[in-house]
């Protein structure tokens, strides 16, 4: 990671850089694994294709407040695509000169595309997590009930990605019943048939045996955080799935893993967005992309391991 340096506001105030450029914002971003898996793709794209040979991905430490000025820095200096994580896919939302169909619906971009209007926003951690579930676990979102933990940016697009994939039914769990109420109302007109409950994880639910436990909550992110939710009180899960990378085991997965459940971490969903991103500012498809992409992440984490 020494090699991608967290950057500022000032850094990017001072940028010159002539040749093609791409980038993650986030606060923090210290953790992110995006810069060297992009750019192991990139290398890899660059030994075919000499179009590629001066693109380079960074990362960049955002204070939600200093967006804006970011995203309008950034489009001076000729960056032709952004990521976007925690806390800023929500924020950008209104902040973009035009948001792809996928997206809108989710009310939160996580990839942006600099066109001659602005940038135009995507969302692709929906087509993340639904290969990512495939890859890691062998499960699909279609015709599977979905217990989904969370109820920001991450839950909109996983809530989002399972309606439209139709999954059997989905249950929302989130402490807080504000927030709860506020992702049922923006779901409801989506769902059509499909079931869609809420509840207080601390609460009992009547669930159906074989769901998909998907936690999309920062709980987890932190040393002493609890799990978001008791597996123990659970009909026994198909699967848990957790988005969060780092750590790669989280309390709720040492959890499932106690309990003989098939689980997997965030790395999969991780490479497979990033992947969608990395197609939409170059042209090549997904699936080309995932594999470097996937061993870049899999050589950090024996690396750090």
């Amino acid at each position: 990671m020494e090699s991608d340096p967290v950057l500022t506001l000032a850094d990017l105030e001072s940028w010159s850089r002539p040749e093609p450029s791409l980038t993650v914002l986030g606060h923090p971003i210290g953790h992110s694994l995006s810069p060297p898996m992009h750019n192991a793709a990139l290398a890899q794209l660059s030994r075919g294709d000499p179009r590629f040979s001066g693109w380079r991905y960074f990362r960049f430490d955002i204070a939600p407040e200093d967006l804006p000025r970011a995203l309008g820095l950034l489009r001076q200096k000729h960056f032709r695509g952004v990521n976007l994580t925690v806390p800023h896919k929500v924020i950008a939302f209104d902040l973009v000169a035009a948001t792809d169909g996928r997206a809108r619906p989710v009310g939160a971009v996580n990839t942006l595309l600099s066109t001659p209007a602005g940038w135009r926003g995507f969302n692709t951690d929906g087509y993340g997590l639904r290969m990512g579930l495939r890859a890691a676990l062998g499960l699909d979102l279609a015709r599977a009930s979905v217990l989904l933990l969370g109820a920001g940016g991450a839950a909109r697009s996983a809530a989002v990605e399972a309606l439209q994939c139709g999954c059997a039914a989905l249950w929302l769990a989130n402490r807080s019943q504000k927030r709860r109420d506020a992702l049922l109302s923006l779901l409801r007109p989506l769902a059509g048939p499909i079931p869609v409950r809420a509840f207080d994880p601390a609460d009992s639910a009547d669930f159906e045996t074989g769901a998909i436990v998907i936690n999309s909550t920062s709980a987890g992110l932190r040393p002493g955080d609890g799990s978001p939710l008791d597996l123990g009180r659970l009909p026994r899960p198909a699967g848990v799935y957790d988005m969060i990378y780092n750590p790669p085991r989280t309390p709720l997965l040492l959890l499932a893993e106690k309990a003989g459940i098939p689980c997997a971490n965030g790395l999969s969903m991780l490479v497979h967005q990033g992947a969608k991103a990395l197609e939409i500012w170059t042209g090549v498809p997904a699936p080309e992309l995932a594999p470097a992409m996937a061993a870049a992440v899999e050589r950090l984490g024996k690396a750090n391991g």
